[in-house]
């Protein structure tokens, strides 16, 4: 390094570059010593499908150019495998349903994570049943998914059907035929992402709440899928945080990972853990994630985390539901728990984010009627919280 004297003596041209030199330094210095206060600089972007909506409803035309604008990049989809197959007949799938949803997405530039869970009612007794308890169950099950990654994935028959050139994919297995979208999809955005289940470790969706139960379910399902496509992700259920049921109706989520984790060679099988971190407010949220991040730095997994699920009610009705917050609670909240996930993006390993929900509806949830970024009904009536949604991912209120 050269001292003042030693500049001094240098030649006039040489002591110009090294000031020149300085002062374009200089503000890079102020912002790493001040950490970004002196220029008010934004945090850093993040990537394009970081920000991901959970709707209630199916999707529709309106719903994915608002989504588009205000910086959502992936949305995710429910496919329950009761609807899908309800019939007994090996193969009988119907995915109307699902080709519309994945249709509209696609057209908007918007990809799809599909959430795959209920078993139909003629493999078991209830849908809650994890499809691990005999031959037939796991057998239909690896169909199901082997069918979905083979319609879905890359060059599935779906995007066969509706490129636009209006060729005509031909199914590698038999399946209801279903009427095919008029409009062609000039971009295919294949689903290379599927998530198993959902809240695994809660009786509202699997009961027994089982890690082993859920383990060998996982197994199949990763084997499967990645036969069906060799680049396809696998991502475990989101898990429910702290729920309040015990054993065996339900698990708290770090424990349900820690006892996944537990079963030898089964990490080959997954590629992404997730968490549904419902808190009364952000500083809790925040606890529950860096309680699930232990786990994983417990078993030296650098596996990606998706949060596939959070949200607040805007409702006033904290003393009878603590997530229900009212609209300024809703926006205190989504901000505080952004600004904590964007912050710890890159330590925590965190992929995605997706909240819980896009417009408000009567549903399963004590707190459904409320959780929207929009109220209830087709027209659009935006929340204080969706505009502070699209102040933290860039977006726009309006298409």
């Amino acid at each position: 390094m050269l001292q003042g004297d030693a500049i001094a003596t240098l030649p006039l041209r040489m002591r110009l570059k090294i000031a020149a030199l300085i002062a374009a330094l200089l503000p890079a210095v102020l912002v790493l010593a001040l950490g970004g206060a002196a220029t008010g600089a934004a945090p850093p972007r993040a990537p394009a499908e970081f920000f991901g909506i959970g709707p209630q409803t199916p999707l529709t035309q309106k719903d994915a150019e608002y989504m588009k604008a205000g910086g959502i990049g992936i949305v995710r989809m429910a496919v329950p495998w009761s609807s899908v197959q309800e019939k007994r007949k090996k193969g009988a799938y119907n995915w109307a349903g699902l080709d519309e949803g994945v249709g509209i997405a696609a057209r908007h530039g918007l990809r799809v994570l599909p959430f795959l869970y209920g078993t139909p009612h003629w493999l078991a007794s209830k849908p809650t049943t994890l499809p691990v308890d005999n031959a037939r169950q796991r057998s239909e099950w690896t169909a199901f998914l082997t069918a979905a990654v083979r319609r879905y994935g890359p060059g599935g028959e779906f995007w066969a059907a509706h490129a636009p050139s209006g060729g005509v994919g031909v199914p590698s297995i038999p399946y209801e035929p279903v009427a095919a979208q008029p409009d062609p999809i000039p971009r295919p955005l294949p689903i290379r992402t599927w998530q198993i289940w959902n809240e695994a470790n809660f009786f509202y969706f699997a009961l027994p709440a089982s890690p082993t139960r859920y383990a060998r379910l996982i197994k199949l399902s990763g084997a499967a899928i990645k036969a069906a496509d060799p680049g396809a992700k696998v991502i475990l259920s989101g898990l429910f945080a702290k729920p309040t049921a015990r054993a065996p109706r339900g698990m708290p989520a770090a424990q349900f990972l820690e006892s996944i984790y537990r079963f030898p060679g089964l990490k080959s099988y997954f590629d992404g853990i997730s968490l549904h971190p419902y808190a009364v407010d952000t500083e809790t949220l925040e606890e529950y994630v860096e309680e699930f991040h232990d786990v994983t730095i417990e078993y030296h997994d650098r596996v990606p985390l998706y949060v596939t699920e959070m949200g607040w009610g805007s409702e006033p009705n904290f003393n009878e539901v603590a997530f229900e917050q009212g609209p300024q609670g809703q926006v205190r909240q989504l901000r505080g728990a952004y600004d904590y996930l964007l912050e710890n993006r890159r330590r925590l390993g965190v992929r995605q984010v997706y909240w819980f929900s896009w417009k408000d509806i009567e549903g399963d949830c004590n707190f459904c009627d409320s959780v929207g970024l929009f109220r209830e009904g087709d027209a659009f009536k935006p929340k204080p919280s969706w505009r502070a949604f699209v102040r933290i991912s860039r977006g726009r209120v309006r298409p």
